[in-house]
C-alpha cells in the first residue's frame, strides 16, 4: 500500500529522459503506466523494466489523440494522471525560418498540448478527479534567440496550464505546469568535470512532479520551476 493518489497515468511524449524516469517512479508505487509516442519501438526497454504499455499517437492531430485516450482506457482504464511532455524543437534565425516547419513544430508542442489536456479533461470532470502535468522550460518564461518557434510553443503551454487550472481547479483535476529551467543530465549530456550539477537529474525531476501529485487540494502548486543552482535566473 502507498499513499499515493492516483492508480493509472499516461505520460505523452515518452522519451528516454524525464518521461523514463516517470515511468520507472510511477510503476514503482504500483501505477498502471501508458507511454505515448510516435515512435514507441524505441521504448521497449523500459517497457519491459517497467511493465508499462506502449501507445503510437501523433498529437497533433485530433483523430489520433481521442484513438490515444481510447486505446488507453481500453489497456488500462482512463489515466486519472496525464503528463504532457511532448514537444518539437526548432533552431534558426527569424528571418530565415521555413514557415511550414514553424507551423508543425506549434501543432506539436502547442496544438497538442492543447489536444491532450481536452481528452484529459473530458474524461476527468465526470470523475472530478484527475491530475494533468505539463511540461515546460526556460523557453516557457524567457524567448532565446533563434529560438522563436520554441518560445512560442512554451508560452502557449504556459497559458494553456494556467486557464486550464482556473477552469478545472474547482472541479477536482490538478492542473500544473512546470518549468524546467536548465539542461537535463543524460548519457549525451554528462556534467562537465569543471561545472558539476550544471545538468537537472531526471529522476530528480520526476521526484517533483511525484510530489506535486502526493500534494493536498488546499495546497495545490499550479506551476513549479526547477533549476541547477549553478542557473542564471
Amino acid at each position: 500500500m502507498t499513499d499515493f493518489p492516483y492508480q493509472s497515468a499516461l505520460i505523452v511524449g515518452a522519451g528516454s529522459g524525464i518521461s523514463a524516469s516517470l515511468a520507472r517512479q510511477l510503476s514503482g508505487l504500483g501505477v498502471k503506466v501508458g507511454l505515448a509516442a510516435r515512435n514507441i519501438e524505441k521504448l521497449q526497454t523500459l517497457l519491459e523494466e517497467t511493465g508499462a504499455r506502449a501507445f503510437a499517437a501523433d498529437v497533433s492531430q485530433p483523430a489520433s489523440v481521442q484513438l490515444l485516450f481510447e486505446e488507453v482506457a481500453a489497456a488500462i482504464g482512463g489515466p486519472e494522471v496525464v503528463i504532457f511532455n511532448a514537444s518539437a524543437r526548432l533552431r534558426g534565425p527569424l528571418a530565415e525560418l521555413d514557415p511550414a516547419e514553424v507551423e508543425k513544430a506549434i501543432a506539436t508542442t502547442a496544438m497538442g498540448g492543447f489536444l491532450v489536456v481536452q481528452q484529459a479533461a473530458q474524461r476527468m470532470i465526470p470523475q472530478r478527479h484527475g491530475a494533468i502535468l505539463i511540461t515546460g522550460a526556460s523557453a516557457s518564461v524567457k524567448g532565446f534567440a533563434q529560438s522563436a518557434p520554441f518560445a512560442m510553443e512554451k508560452f502557449a503551454l504556459r497559458g494553456l496550464a494556467q486557464s486550464a487550472a482556473r477552469e478545472l481547479g474547482p472541479m477536482g483535476i490538478h492542473v500544473a505546469h512546470f518549468v524546467i529551467d536548465g539542461a537535463v543530465r543524460s548519457q549525451t549530456r554528462p556534467d562537465r568535470a569543471d561545472k558539476p550539477d550544471a545538468t537537472l537529474l531526471p529522476d530528480a525531476i520526476a521526484q517533483t512532479y511525484l510530489d506535486v501529485l502526493r500534494q493536498h487540494r488546499s495546497a495545490w502548486s499550479l506551476e513549479v520551476e526547477v533549476r541547477p543552482w549553478t542557473e542564471n535566473f
